[in-house]
């Protein structure tokens, strides 16, 4: 049984590829019913971000599991083998549990030490379990993970500084424009990832934040925490027409700002405007980018931007790295201790067989005995066999994966006649 991670992320591919097998929050808990039900997959989790699609599973055979999932990535972009493998990435066993908690860690991000990150694997998590895919072993992976990704921000600096999407978007637009006091800044999308850059520029102070979004409860309420104006989608072309920079962020699927819409806009404001988006896949039409005077950034110039700023805490990493690799030993010792547990448990039961069979070849000399002398002989005797079996138990849990501990195994197996 191992366990295999398979993903694209913005590493390993474009981000016109990324788009197309990036799962929708609402339809993870599909996509993980649907994975668990393939043949050679036992457990599943699937984390799917704005950076990367990761697809988690415990398998009886790497190589079946590994063209399942690769067929579901496949199915899900439309896309065919050739046109995708050579963007996937794959690992197994420790390095699969080694590549998760750096994840987790901050590690793997495109900003290094991103705080959203570790929320985002808490969630794929959560909707695994909530939909059955994630039962012993994928929920002890990401139970361990989660635990390694606030080990790294407590214990490092990794999460200083710009450790955030949503963070360095802002950071971004004060770059290019200067600064961002005294801008008009519209903020499409009120949820996680806004709700950051929301957040982020009322922090920064000096903006004048609008936010839009389809839901009109949720951008009140976001509008409200930030000072700011909420913006019904009705009125997303005027809003627009106002507004010095933009920053897209909703889960639609398909663009919003399309070039109708910015044009539309901006009949009646032609001063330059900029626009940022952040979302997976992008709000952003490309003919947009085409408009005289309009800028748009995505993710990919979000992530050269952040790379300039790497410096301050790249020097943490090797600190997180340790971390990451006290963990997976942790996180080792624990599976091999639990693939230990059906022996000791079938040893245990061999010997109150043997127990039981002893108290009914003596039940005619105990027949004298009441109740409470009853249970107080079955209570000796348990106990006796307990004594007796711990410090084996505890060896065979302890030794479980070494050759001294394989050597004990086929002892116990012989001696207690254990299938």
């Amino acid at each position: 049984m191992s366990i295999l991670v398979i993903g694209v992320n913005h590493r390993s591919s474009p981000l016109s590829l990324l788009e197309r097998v990036t799962v929708a929050p609402e339809h993870v808990g599909k996509a993980v019913a649907g994975l668990a039900q393939r043949d050679n997959v036992r457990e599943a989790a699937v984390l799917s971000t704005c950076n990367r699609i990761e697809v988690y599973v415990v398998a009886e055979r790497f190589h079946g599991a590994y063209g399942d999932v690769r067929d579901f990535l496949c199915e899900l972009g439309d896309l065919t083998v050739e046109d995708l493998t050579p963007h996937l990435y794959s690992q197994h066993d420790s390095a699969a549990v080694t590549h998760l908690f750096e994840v987790a860690a901050g590690l793997d991000s495109a900003v290094l030490g991103e705080s959203e990150i570790l929320g985002q694997v808490r969630g794929a998590w959560e909707v695994a379990q909530r939909e059955g895919g994630a039962r012993s072993t994928l929920n002890l992976l990401f139970r361990r993970a989660v635990a390694t990704g606030k080990r790294a921000r407590s214990e490092t600096g990794i999460g200083r500084g710009t450790a955030s999407i949503s963070h360095a978007a802002v950071e971004m637009m004060s770059d290019v424009t200067g600064d961002i006091a005294g801008k008009r800044v519209l903020v499409v999308g009120a949820g996680s990832m806004g709700e950051g850059v929301a957040v982020a520029l009322h922090r920064a102070g000096g903006a004048d934040i609008l936010v839009a979004n389809r839901s009109a409860d949720r951008g009140s309420t976001l509008a409200e925490r930030v000072d700011g104006v909420a913006v019904g989608f009705d009125r997303l072309d005027e809003a627009i027409g106002d507004a010095d920079l933009v920053v897209a962020c909703t889960g639609s699927g398909e663009p919003v700002l399309t070039r109708e819409l910015i044009e539309s806009a901006r009949a009646r404001n032609r001063r330059p405007l900029h626009i940022v988006d952040i979302a997976v896949p992008r709000d952003v039409a490309p003919a947009v980018a085409e408009l005289p005077d309009v800028t748009v950034f995505d993710l990919d110039d979000l992530r050269d931007w952040a790379d300039r700023g790497l410096a301050h805490r790249a020097g943490e990493a090797e600190r997180v790295r340790s971390i990451v690799g006290e963990e997976v030993e942790e996180f080792l010792v624990e599976v091999t201790a639990r693939q230990a547990a059906p022996l000791v448990a079938s040893m245990r039961e061999a010997a109150d067989r043997v127990r039981a069979a002893e108290l009914e070849r003596f039940a005619s000399r105990l027949s004298s005995l009441d109740d409470a002398d009853r249970e107080t002989v079955e209570a000796l005797t348990r106990a006796i066999v307990a004594k007796l079996l711990h410090e084996p138990s505890v060896r065979l849990k302890t030794q479980a994966g070494t050759p001294q501990g394989e050597r004990n195994a086929a002892a116990v197996r012989d001696l207690f006649d254990i299938g």
